[in-house]
């Protein structure tokens, strides 16, 4: 059984670095989305393919002063609706036609510290800050994502079993 849970409310990318730049669809394979770079080698990969976060989470930021928005923190897909305490490791979510198992949570860098009024990306470390970070997923299945699709959860860490 699949949970309905939120909404795509934006994808973004760029040929490298931040900020990431919307669009209104993209096809997903194994090393992330079509037309995605990535300016560091520490960043992608299958492990690394797509990064997730919660637009809450940003408007939460915004509420504190940072001039933080989609994209500006290299999240490849902003999503809305979905319970993000629950996003964690072993997570399974499908973003449209795509499902991703989460592999672990995104560490911030010094290339997203304009995103912050004071330039402290450590402010979505989940280390210091648990909760607030973005995540990183592997694809499982390849597809195309388009902004508006539904958000999904398929395992339940909390319940340790996948669902059908």
């Amino acid at each position: 059984m699949r949970e309905p849970t939120g909404v795509i409310v934006s994808i973004n990318r760029s040929a490298g670095g931040v900020p990431k730049l919307p669009v209104a669809e993209v096809f997903v394979g194994e090393q992330g989305l079509d037309g995605d770079g990535h300016q560091f080698h520490m960043h992608g990969g299958p492990d690394k393919a797509v990064c997730v976060y919660a637009i809450e989470i940003i408007e939460a930021l915004q509420k504190e002063g940072h001039p933080i928005a989609p994209g500006t923190t290299g999240e490849n897909v902003t999503i809305r609706g979905v319970d993000w305490d629950r996003v964690v490791p072993g997570a399974r979510l499908v973003l449209g036609e795509v499902e991703i198992t989460v592999t672990d949570y995104a560490s911030p860098c010094q290339t997203i510290v304009g995103s912050f009024s004071d330039a402290r990306s450590k402010r979505i470390s989940q280390k210091v800050h648990p909760g607030w970070s973005r995540v990183y997923g592997r694809v499982v299945t390849e597809g195309v994502m388009r902004v508006g699709d539904a958000v999904t959860f398929v395992v339940h860490p909390d319940r340790g079993l996948q669902e059908t």
